[in-house]
């Protein structure tokens, strides 16, 4: 059976159990996941790619068939440079469907033949984003429940009021 080449693009600002969540189950439709970092110079974030690449690397060690990488430009150009044969996306809320199928049937007329494969979270990362992290972190909440430890470890570097007993 030849390799299937499935990519996850997005900012992963910061990884969550959730980006994970999804990544782990990838893996068992796929025989290969590229989490794929997007640069863009438009939005810098809080982290840098290079740290949100070593983050991945991290917390994904224990997947033998991903890889972390980092892009720039449109995702279907990555995807075809790296011979995928799909896109992974999240949705959480009904709100997320209208951009992703705009995305997806965007995606296919500028590269015939990629799928877009949308995954549900598991119950428990539903309402979860990178954005309500950092707004936990910078407000000093447990980041516990949301994110692995060497993530939360970099927050607290990160963010001033995040409590470095947590």
């Amino acid at each position: 059976m030849p390799e299937r080449l499935a990519i996850y693009p997005g900012s992963f600002d910061p990884p969550t159990y959730g980006h994970l969540d999804l990544v782990e189950r990838a893996t068992r439709m796929f025989s290969r996941v590229v989490v794929a970092v997007a640069r863009n110079p438009e939005k810098p974030g809080l982290f840098s790619v290079d740290e949100r690449v070593e983050m991945l690397k991290a917390t994904t060690s224990y997947l033998p068939s991903v890889e972390v990488d980092a892009f720039e430009g449109l995702t279907v150009e990555y995807a075809r440079q790296r011979e995928a044969v799909a896109l992974v996306r999240g949705l959480r809320v009904a709100s997320d469907f209208e951009l992703e199928l705009t995305m997806a049937i965007t995606n296919q007329k500028l590269l015939p033949g990629i799928d877009t494969v949308c995954l549900m979270p598991s119950e428990q990362y539903l309402f979860l984003s990178s954005r309500l992290v950092r707004e936990i972190g910078q407000l000093g909440g447990d980041l516990t429940p949301f994110v692995p430890p060497e993530v939360s470890q970099r927050l607290r570097q990160k963010l001033p009021n995040t409590d470095p007993e947590r």
